[in-house]
């Protein structure tokens, strides 16, 4: 059990994902497979596993899932409060990136990569949900590169947020090219910080990326007021 609960605190088992079968976790952890099945039992009884139809056994998918629904609705009516979101991300995405470039691994990097280059693909093609899930996924591989299992789940719990998050703010400045290209560069200059080992130009990398988002949106919301101006001066005239 506590060898099963280790694997889904430090991120190695991910919630939704299935667990390889008895007879290979039984080998894995020397023990029988009746021992192995109570652990299991056990576990789902916490509420950390499930069991499918159809055969398989799965790490829950809704973990931390109670931070983040009643939160989404506030968020979504409540539109001044992105800058809220930005102020807290640069608290965490900061600590992060920092521990991450202190602490990854060469596994960790090349995780970081992975998720990187699957980004620079959905950026080429213009895919836009794809990218925003590999924004996402970039920043959580992140996360997961820094060996702090609070600040890990703190982030995945607030994965569905995240994306919402991440997906407005792209929705806002996806027309101008060179704000894309540029907030897609400033992710390279995070990631090189971190595969460089340098925790405070990686701090600072995700503190400047933030600081440039926040600056991109209120320049938006200025020029939809100043449309929304003229256009009523344009009703004026009629």
């Amino acid at each position: 059990m506590q060898r099963v609960e280790e694997m889904i605190m430090e991120g190695t088992l991910r919630p939704g994902q299935r667990l390889p079968p008895e007879r290979e976790l039984a080998q894995q952890f020397d023990v029988s497979r009746p021992s192995l099945r109570e652990a299991l039992q056990k576990l789902a009884a916490k509420g950390l596993l499930v069991s499918r139809q159809g055969g398989g056994t799965y790490v829950a998918e809704n973990l931390g899932a109670g931070l983040v629904d009643p939160l989404l609705d506030l968020f979504r009516t409540h539109p001044e409060a992105q800058y809220d979101l930005l102020e807290f991300r640069h608290a965490l995405e900061g600590v992060s990136a920092y521990y991450a470039a202190l602490r990854s691994t060469a596994a960790d990097r090349e995780a970081i990569r992975a998720r990187f280059d699957d980004l620079q693909n959905y950026h080429e093609q213009k895919a836009f949900d794809k990218e925003v899930s590999a924004d996402v996924e970039f920043h959580l591989a992140i996360a997961a590169s820094t060996h702090n299992v609070v600040l890990l789940h703190m982030m995945r719990a607030l994965f569905s947020l995240l994306h919402q998050h991440i997906g407005d703010n792209l929705q806002n400045i996806y027309p101008k090219h060179e704000m894309r290209t540029r907030i897609h560069d400033q992710h390279r200059l995070l990631m090189d910080a971190i595969c460089d080992g340098d925790p405070e130009r990686a701090r600072k990398a995700a503190h400047d990326h933030l600081v440039y988002v926040e600056e991109a949106l209120l320049e938006q919301g200025r020029e939809n007021t100043r449309l929304e101006r003229a256009l009523r001066r344009a009703d004026m005239t009629r």
